[in-house]
């Protein structure tokens, strides 16, 4: 198979959100970046995909903002860039207009290494779409980052329990599920 790694949303954007937090940062970009150095050493693409709404300046996904920048502790060299203002990668687009899906089969890609932010939204949404499209997928949990939450009824969920989760609901049904120290490129 012909991989690819997707390092989704890993943007300077989520810092200006109230849910920011650092606490999980480092283990995130330390595990993210073995993949990143990895995949280049190997010569697998490496794809980022950036979330953009184009609403004024105030919004941190927008272009007038200038945060839809890498975070600065990762250090990357994308193969390709694309942008996305849904949740699932799939839907991302090149500067000329090509969507991932078409880059991926154009270049005989049939493997997805799904990393970045936030893990049980853009990650997961992308994953489940992969995989709906025919693409086999690697979902690199520790390699995605995410925030506490609280559900309606005022429960907090910690961002272990929402990885947690993410992996009982992927794991043989859209993915394989693996720590990235495991994921094979």
């Amino acid at each position: 198979m012909k991989s690819a790694l997707l390092v989704i949303d890993v943007q300077q954007s989520f810092t200006r959100r109230p849910y920011w937090d650092e606490a999980e940062l480092p283990g995130f970009i330390q595990n993210l970046q073995q993949l990143v150095n990895r995949a280049q050493q190997a010569g697998l693409p490496v794809l980022q995909v950036f979330h953009v709404d184009e609403e004024g300046a105030e919004n941190a996904f927008s272009h007038e903002s200038g945060l839809i920048k890498t975070l600065p502790q990762l250090d990357i060299r994308p193969t390709e860039v694309f942008t996305k203002a849904v949740h699932s990668a799939m839907f991302a687009t090149t500067r000329n207009g090509r969507s991932l899906d078409y880059w991926l089969r154009t270049h005989g890609i049939d493997r997805l290494i799904v990393t970045g932010i936030r893990t049980e939204q853009c990650c997961e949404t992308t994953t489940r779409h992969a995989s709906d499209l025919g693409y086999s997928v690697t979902y690199a949990v520790d390699a995605t980052l995410t925030f506490p939450m609280v559900s309606g009824s005022g429960r907090t969920y910690t961002a272990a329990e929402i990885r947690d989760r993410t992996e009982l609901v992927l794991q043989g049904r859209f993915a394989q599920v693996q720590r990235s120290a495991a994921v094979a490129i």
